[in-house]
């Protein structure tokens, strides 16, 4: 399938060769400046509306972004704005050059010092765009500090100044944008949590990038893509067929857990539940037997031997019946044994929690050459435990990718922006998020959820990990909108997953994607 162009993510270096392909093809420089530049000026217009607004400033930098943030002074000016502008660089690119002797024929104030900035209601940044690798410092930096310090609307044409546009790191210091407008195609540094401190409210503005100049570069699969609504309802064994069976809806296993941390096995119950399995069992203590039973009445709950502080101790000796396995939350490290034996299997596993923790003991190679595929959903600390090596990496996406690669597995990277690579070198990203996932139980419905769709799609255990960070992270957010960031724990959570499902599975236009 082919992935369309809103659903991939770019390096500096591959939005350089795509445009340089546009401009072999013939498209003036200058032409696609007026373009692009032209649209951001439209937003603005829209957003902050003439009547509303007081004067704007306008940052220029040297080159191209430079040149767009003056078209879009040019545009404002006609659109009847107060507009001054404030550029610290003595050269400039020859076509940013051109722009700003004729913003300066149009009668546009040329501010000799950013003093004057502080009395306009909004600034736009324009002093570097994409593939900004170098450091801000001296007057530029402190000119970026002077500003944010100010607490004005800040718009950012591509990518707030000051942010690497691959890995989101900041160089320096950085424009804390109010809203980011990415022209083009996304670049990479809007899904890096570096970044998103910077970014504001952020758009994506399209400016007519023939898919073909795109594909010759990054290929119709590109290998950092964006899990869309679309994708995920094309994934999704849904509707189901009308003559089917619970058996043939999947049978998973949930191995978790413990006197201590009960909790951690009804929520990945729940979480389970949530993902329409046809079987769930659970494996738990003993003493737990009959807390799961009253909370998911429809699983079967397989009661285990326990250690003398509550932990699983063992677990039967033939799983071969059930078509994957989720193993971790609230087991403890008292469970070594248990992980060891889950390993061992030849079934497709999904290792949170204590399960990566206990993995992190047992070396990351005990996973490399399973039959099976093997999924790991760490958060970043766990990360560094499993991965000490890569952990301080300042490009997630890189950093998991390579995870994947090491491991042999779905490494799925937990954060604002939950990342997720697999053995191949393929890199998928959950585009979206909501701080209300920030609290406990959270990661165990994920597990669950993944481990009941993953046994739901066995021939397609990435889009079956990405589809259910996906859901989790659309159910996090709907339950927001309604309950408040404060008021999802997880069994509402869980609640909503249902909700999420259905939204995907609704047929939406593309620009609603």
């Amino acid at each position: 399938m082919t992935i369309g162009l809103g659903e991939i993510a770019v390096t500096a270096d591959e939005m350089r060769r795509v445009e340089e392909r546009i401009f072999l093809a013939g498209m003036p420089v200058a032409a696609l400046m007026e373009k692009a530049a032209g649209m951001v000026a439209r937003r603005i217009q829209e957003l902050y509306p003439r009547v509303s607004t007081g004067s704007v400033g306008v940052l220029v930098g040297p080159g191209h972004n430079g040149g767009d943030a003056l078209v879009v002074a040019r545009e404002l000016h006609f659109a009847g704005y107060r507009v001054v502008v404030h550029c610290p660089f003595d050269r400039l690119k020859d076509l940013t050059a051109q722009h700003a002797q004729y913003v300066k024929n149009l009668g546009i104030e040329f501010l000799e010092t950013r003093e004057p900035l502080r009395d306009c209601s909004l600034l736009i940044d324009g002093l570097f765009g994409f593939g900004l690798e170098r450091a801000l410092t001296g007057k530029i930096a402190e000119l970026v500090d002077e500003i944010n310090g100010w607490g004005k609307s800040i718009v950012s044409i591509d990518i707030p100044s000051g942010i690497h546009t691959d890995t989101g790191e900041v160089l320096g210091t950085a424009i804390i944008a109010t809203r980011s407008f990415c022209l083009g195609l996304w670049k990479r540094a809007f899904f890096q949590d570096n970044a998103l401190p910077y970014l504001g409210a952020v758009e994506k503005l399209d400016f007519g990038i023939p898919p073909a100049d795109v594909a010759a570069i990054v290929g119709n699969s590109s290998p950092v893509s964006l899990v869309s609504r679309s994708s995920v309802r094309d994934w999704l064994p849904l509707p189901r067929p009308l003559l089917t069976h619970k058996y043939r809806q999947g049978h998973l296993l949930l191995i978790c857990g413990s006197r201590r941390y009960a909790g951690g096995a009804i929520l990945s119950g729940l979480g389970a539940r949530g993902s329409g399995v046809g079987m769930l069992s659970i494996a738990v203590p003993t003493s737990l037997k009959p807390l799961l039973v009253s909370h998911l009445p429809e699983a079967l709950i397989i009661d285990c031997p326990e250690t003398e502080t509550g932990a699983i101790a063992d677990i039967p000796a033939d799983l071969s019946f059930y078509g994957a396995i989720a193993c971790g939350p609230g087991l403890t490290l008292e469970a070594r044994a248990v992980v060891e034996r889950v390993l061992e299997i030849d079934r497709p596993v999904v290792l949170d929690a204590d399960g990566l923790n206990i993995l992190a003991e047992l070396g990351i190679e005990r996973v490399l050459n399973r039959r099976e595929e093997t999924v790991l959903t760490p958060h970043s600390g766990e990360f560094k435990r499993l991965f000490p090596e890569l952990s301080e990496n300042k490009d997630r996406i890189e950093m998991t990718r390579e995870a994947a690669r090491k491991s042999g597995s779905i490494v799925l990277l937990k954060g604002a922006r939950t990342v997720i690579g697999d053995s191949t070198g393929k890199v998928r990203i959950i585009p979206e998020s909501t701080p209300a996932l920030a609290r406990g139980g959270s990661g165990d419905i994920l597990t669950g959820l993944i481990g009941g769709w993953l046994v739901q799609m066995p021939e397609k255990a990435v889009e079956a990990t990405a589809a259910g960070a996906y859901l989790h992270a659309r159910a996090g957010i709907l339950a927001a909108e309604e309950r408040t960031e404060a008021g999802v724990d997880g069994v509402t959570l869980a609640n909503y997953l249902a909700n999420a499902t259905g939204e995907a599975l609704a047929t939406v236009s593309p620009s609603r994607e």
